[in-house]
This record gives C-alpha cells, sequence and structure tokens, in this order.
C-alpha cells in the first residue's frame, strides 16, 4: 500500500490564512516518514524556491502547486460575492505540477489572475485554464470548491457538472478530494461526492486543508 502524501498545503505566503513556513511543512514530513509534500498556496507561487531548496535539504520530494481561484464566469467579471445570496465570484480548484510544462503553466496561470483576474483574489477562468492545463493535475479542493460550493448550496446537479467539466478538461489527471474537519458542511461533502465519483468515474483523494 502506497504511504500517505500530503496534497493540499498552505504556507504563510497564502497571507492572512496560513501561518506555516515551507520549512515546517518539510519537518512535519518528514517526521511523519513521507517522501514527498506539495505546496499549493492561494493564487501563488511565491513560496515554492524555498520550499524547494527546504525540500531538497532533507530529502522529501517537492511538488509543486497552486489552490486557484476560478472565476465564476469571466476573469474579466468584477462581480462582489455575495453571502446573502450563496453567490460567490469564485471557486478554488488544487492544480499540481507534473513536470516542467506543468509548472510553466502554473507560473502563466497566476500571473494571468494577478494582471487579468485580480478583483478581491488573484483569479483565472476556464478559458485560462483550457490554454494551459498540459502537464497539470487538477483536484476538487475545499467546501469552497468547484464541486464542493455546489453541494454545500444544495445544488446537486451543478456540482455533477462542474465534476464532468473538470473530468473532460483534465482526464485521469482529475480528482476529486475528501476532508473531514468536523464541520456540519463536511457532512454533506463525505455523502455525495463518493456518489459523483461512483457515478462519473472519477478517483476519490484522501486530504486535509492545512494551514497552521
Amino acid at each position: 500500500m502506497s504511504k500517505f502524501i500530503h496534497l493540499h498545503n498552505h504556507s504563510h505566503y497564502s497571507v492572512l490564512d496560513a501561518l506555516t513556513t515551507p520549512e515546517e511543512l518539510v519537518i512535519a514530513a518528514k517526521a511523519d516518514d513521507q517522501t514527498a509534500i506539495a505546496l499549493t498556496d492561494h493564487g501563488v507561487l511565491f513560496g515554492l524556491m524555498e520550499f524547494q531548496k527546504v525540500a531538497n535539504k532533507h530529502n522529501v520530494k517537492p511538488i509543486f502547486g497552486m489552490e486557484a481561484y476560478i472565476a465564476e464566469g469571466s476573469r474579466f467579471n468584477k462581480v462582489q460575492t455575495d453571502k446573502l445570496k450563496q453567490h460567490k465570484n469564485y471557486y478554488h480548484l488544487i492544480l499540481l505540477a507534473k513536470d516542467l510544462i506543468g509548472y510553466k503553466n502554473l507560473v502563466k496561470l497566476t500571473s494571468y489572475a494577478h494582471t487579468e483576474g485580480f478583483y478581491y483574489r488573484p483569479r483565472i477562468d476556464k478559458e485560462l485554464l483550457e490554454k494551459h492545463k498540459d502537464g497539470l493535475i487538477a483536484t476538487s479542493a475545499c467546501l469552497g470548491g468547484v464541486v464542493s460550493s455546489h453541494l454545500v448550496s444544495g445544488n446537486y446537479t451543478r456540482a455533477l457538472n462542474e465534476a464532468k467539466y473538470y473530468q473532460d478538461l483534465f482526464g485521469d489527471d482529475f480528482y476529486l478530494e475528501l476532508q473531514n474537519h468536523n464541520y456540519e458542511e463536511d457532512k454533506i461533502i463525505l455523502r455525495d461526492v463518493p456518489k459523483i465519483s461512483q457515478e462519473l468515474g472519477i478517483k476519490l483523494i484522501a486530504t486535509n486543508d492545512i494551514h497552521y
């Protein structure tokens, strides 16, 4: 059986949303006898150079990634989130680089997110993702993710359709995340995401949304 690897991790480069340093993440992985660990900060790649140096020092494989903000509609639309109506202007998606092409696409995506899609958050959209998907693995992220957000809001059909879109885009390189942080909303995810997995034939992975 393969050893567990953490694929959804934030460092203090996820500004105002995490405290862990890349070094602390790597040291924790090493102490737990994990052979690799991913860094997936919110919308940025600021920590990757530091992350790689520390990972190499401790003989842990660094996996380069980012938790992207996917705009609702076009990245050029500047519409504020309406929490009362549960309308969001972005959703989360984890992107992991498989190779050098994937890393270069991560760089392009975060650059466009800041120069074209920035509205409270550095956002990309499906148009950009379709152009720069090569070399990337995608996972459905957290409660704010491209699939889970719609399950939480009670829209199973939208969640299913979004999962199918990302499956069509990434093929076998799209995975559905299961997380359990003892939130009430997690019960919905743990119930419905496996249903979507079975219905569409998408693989499940277990992750933790690590910030501290």
